[in-house]
This record gives C-alpha cells, sequence and structure tokens, in this order.
C-alpha cells in the first residue's frame, strides 16, 4: 500500500490524539511523508523546535491552519487580525511550508453586510500578500461550507474565493480545495478547472459530509467512505486542472480521536487508499 500513499498528508487535526513527537514517529512508520500543522499545537511546542522534529523525520509540513478572520468592523480588532496574521506567516515561514490556510471570518455581530465583509478579506490580502510574498508563503483563501457563513467564513464557494484570490498574483494568494466544504456545489468542478488554469490551488484536503450531522458540526467531518463525497471525482478534477501536489486527509471527528492513534492512521491510510486513488 505504501506507493499509493506518496502523496497522502495527515493533518494535525486528524490525529488531534497525538502529540506532535507521536504524529512525527507515526507518519514515518507509516510511510507517510507529509502533515498538514496546526498552529496552536505548533506554538505550544515551538515553531522552531516543530521546524526541527519534522525535518529530522523527513517530513514535509504541507499547510499551517490557520490564518484568517479578517472581517471585523473596529479598527482595532482589524489591527490585531493582520498582526496575528503576519505571525501565523513567520510560522508557516519557520516550518519551511509554502501554504498558510486562511479562513475569512463571519459576520461581526449585528451585521447583515455579507458583501461588505468579504471586501473587508480582500483589503486584508492587500495588506497580507506582500508581507507574505516576502517569506515564500502562498495565502491560501479555504471556502467552507454555507452553514458557516454567519459565524466563521463569508467565503462560501470556490468562485468567491477565486474572485478574491484573482486580485493577487498566483503566487501570492491561491485557494483550498476542501471536499467537506464544495462537494455539494455543482459548480465546483468549473471552479477548479479555473482555479488550476490560473495556477491556484494551493492545497487539497478531504474529509466526508456524514448525516445526520453529528452535535456541534464543526466535529462532524467523517471518515472517508462514510458519507456523500465522490473522493476520485474531486481527485479527477484537480488533477485535470494540474494538481499534483500532496493531498491532505484533515477530519474533525471525536469517535476518532477517542481510538488508539496508530489504529485511527491505519484506518485514514487505508480508506484513503480505498476511496481516493
Amino acid at each position: 500500500m505504501t506507493d499509493d500513499l506518496t502523496r497522502l498528508s495527515i493533518n494535525q487535526e486528524t490525529l488531534r490524539q497525538w502529540s506532535l513527537p507521536e504524529l512525527a514517529e507515526g507518519c514515518v512508520k507509516a510511510g507517510i511523508g507529509g502533515v498538514g500543522l496546526w498552529r496552536a499545537p505548533v506554538q505550544e511546542y515551538g515553531a522552531e523546535r516543530t521546524a526541527r522534529l519534522m525535518s529530522d523525520a523527513g517530513l514535509t509540513v504541507t499547510s499551517l491552519c490557520r490564518g484568517g478572520f479578517f472581517t471585523a468592523l473596529d479598527p482595532a480588532e482589524r489591527a490585531r487580525a493582520l498582526d496575528d496574521n503576519r505571525m501565523a506567516i513567520d510560522e508557516a515561514a519557520a516550518l519551511s511550508t509554502d501554504t498558510l490556510v486562511l479562513v475569512s471570518g463571519g459576520l461581526p455581530p449585528g451585521s447583515r453586510d455579507l458583501l461588505g465583509a468579504r471586501e473587508r478579506v480582500g483589503d486584508a490580502l492587500a495588506e497580507l500578500a506582500p508581507y507574505a510574498a516576502a517569506r515564500n508563503v502562498r495565502l491560501a483563501i479555504e471556502p467552507l461550507h454555507p452553514m458557516y457563513a454567519s459565524d466563521r467564513c463569508v467565503v462560501s464557494t470556490l468562485a468567491q474565493a477565486l474572485d478574491l484570490a484573482e486580485r493577487f498574483p498566483a503566487e501570492r494568494v491561491g485557494v483550498v480545495v476542501d471536499t467537506y466544504h464544495l462537494w455539494w456545489d455543482d459548480g465546483a468542478p468549473a471552479q477548479i478547472a479555473r482555479a488550476g488554469a490560473g495556477g491556484r490551488i494551493h492545497s487539497f484536503q478531504l474529509a466526508d459530509w456524514i448525516t445526520p450531522l453529528p452535535a456541534g458540526v464543526l466535529l462532524g467531518r467523517g471518515q472517508l467512505g462514510d458519507g456523500s463525497v465522490d473522493f476520485r471525482a474531486f481527485r479527477r478534477y484537480v488533477e485535470a486542472a494540474g494538481f499534483d501536489g500532496p493531498i491532505e486527509v484533515e477530519i474533525f471527528n471525536e469517535a476518532l480521536w477517542a481510538r488508539d492513534g496508530a489504529e485511527a492512521l491505519a484506518e485514514v491510510a487505508d480508506r484513503y487508499v480505498r476511496h481516493a486513488c
């Protein structure tokens, strides 16, 4: 099965029960060469120390999650968000990953102005893109499922993400194609082709959509093969669009986190081969 795992990357949240050293050791033992990391565990362990750990293990950090949350109306809050994103860019550079995933942020309290909120995302990108480019980090806008539009992400479709990204050079700002968030959108194939034509697919992530949604939908991502997503179709779309990079499995699921880490990883790898290869 190892040959089929050459492009697989394990997002850290998929195996939240593991520490960073355990994640590195487990991926090496499983023959997996890439990991997507999250800022809080990296900050706790130390960015430079994390970079050494992954490098010594021979692992590539395929992305860092996450920056973003740009939609505040209060100037001081917006300034704090920009400062935090500059820190996230510095952390990504320290980890030698070229991709910082961005979640835009939801509507400010009391606001119903989606268009205005999206425009503030564009304003933030204009400030951050040169800073990121100077550190060889790409900003990757991740559209989230529309159910998150009010509180987490006013960018709900790949088309909306590309409308923002295309204001900037492709090597500075691109998009994330995440099956969990895009599987429902019949416009996604055309938008994936659009993203590929512009060289803007910076990350490709897999998780399944399961129903009924678990309580607390944020933790409701399913193991590959348990839900509604046609992973092979999405892989065909991104590869036809020219994407040949790492494929991250990113699953937020408390049942998966409750299991033995090595057992959970083995199942993730098996499901990836069975459903996405």
